[in-house]
């Protein structure tokens, strides 16, 4: 059994004690449960059944799951009991005329007669249930206070009272309320503490088991990513794949249209229409400037024919404009010295 430190073996040891002296009792799950609830319960309910035990899984809503057990979940409150009750469709009153019985040799046949105009009843439309099982123990996983369990605690509220009460759970602000309170706020997952339970119940630990414990310890932690995963997490872990647990997705909600009328689309960028810049603008009548009718074309390039071409001599390119009209400069007088007085250049 993989525990962080003793202070829980008490309450194990005395979790052990309530489910070995007695036969039946319910497994109780929060309203709109998480996949680590849902795994968590699904996994006590296999291992109870298989010691023999009497229980049933029950939840306000009714989850989705793939989760192995989780088809099992019902939102009455009551176990499977030893009264045999049959189910007939009854959508119009008075369409039996009598309920009756015989007994022939060995066989106890139950004959229901329609009235007269009425069709015969579908044997595929008949279901089996039983009821009448005394609740000795109750267990809720993930559940910090009993008003989280939802209407099923809030219409049945006597059924809780005098009852064994096993709190499994992780939750900072559990109010430790059953007789018996398994409740490691440090856990990274609950999953891990139901493992620990049946451990100490002596319960094997098959195949499905381990994959159920295994994928809520996944949807817990993230991915093993959470702030909460510590070394005895990744023993949990390990531990489940070496009992055979399978990796396989698991939907953690359904994903919704964030954004009604169907997905988000960004807004488009505005366009313009190209201006020409060679378009005459009426500037007394602007809204007649329709610069979109006519595309941009770019004047006409037509080059200078060679002939035409003026080709100036070097001399004449490299001479300099004193500022007096006429008068031109050689730039080679630049290069020789020059004396200047009072008067000007000498």
């Amino acid at each position: 059994m993989i525990q962080d430190n003793t202070q829980f073996e008490s309450q194990l040891n005395n979790i052990a004690d309530i489910v070995n002296k007695n036969k039946a009792g319910i497994i109780v799950l929060p309203l709109n449960p998480s996949v680590d609830a849902i795994a968590s319960a699904t996994a006590l309910y296999l291992g109870l059944n298989k010691a023999g035990k009497n229980v049933s899984l029950v939840c306000s809503s009714k989850p989705q799951s793939d989760l192995t057990g989780a088809d099992k979940i019902q939102q009455a409150l009551s176990t499977g009991g030893d009264n045999l009750v049959i189910s007939i469709p009854y959508a119009d009153e008075g369409s039996i005329d009598k309920v009756d019985y015989n007994i022939q040799g060995k066989t106890f046949n139950l004959v229901v007669s329609p009235k007269p105009g009425y069709p015969k009843l579908e044997p595929d439309k008949i279901h089996f249930s039983y009821i009448g099982g005394k609740v000795e123990f109750i267990f809720t996983i993930d559940v910090p206070s009993l008003n989280n369990i939802g209407p099923l605690y809030q219409q049945n509220q006597g059924e809780f009272q005098g009852k064994n009460i096993i709190n499994i759970d992780r939750h900072l602000i559990n109010n430790s309320y059953g007789l018996v309170n398994y409740v490691n706020k440090s856990s990274s997952s609950t999953s891990e503490l139901v493992l620990n339970a049946l451990e100490t119940l002596q319960i094997e630990i098959d195949k499905e088991i381990a994959t159920n414990l295994y994928a809520g310890l996944v949807v817990a932690t993230n991915n093993f990513s959470s702030y909460s995963v510590n070394a005895q997490t990744f023993q949990t872990a390990s531990k489940l794949l070496q009992l055979g647990a399978v990796k396989k997705p698991v939907n953690r909600f359904q994903q919704t249209n964030r954004y009604p009328g169907g997905p988000f689309q960004p807004p488009r960028a505005p366009t313009f229409a190209p201006v020409n810049p060679f378009q005459p603008v009426n500037y007394n009548n602007p809204d007649n400037n329709n610069y979109d009718e006519q595309p941009f074309q770019p004047p006409p390039f037509s080059p200078q024919p060679a002939s035409e071409q003026q080709v100036k001599p070097i001399e004449d390119v490299e001479t300099i404009n004193t500022g007096k009209e006429g008068q031109k400069h050689n730039t080679s007088d630049f290069l020789k010295p020059k004396i200047f007085s009072r008067n000007g250049l000498v």
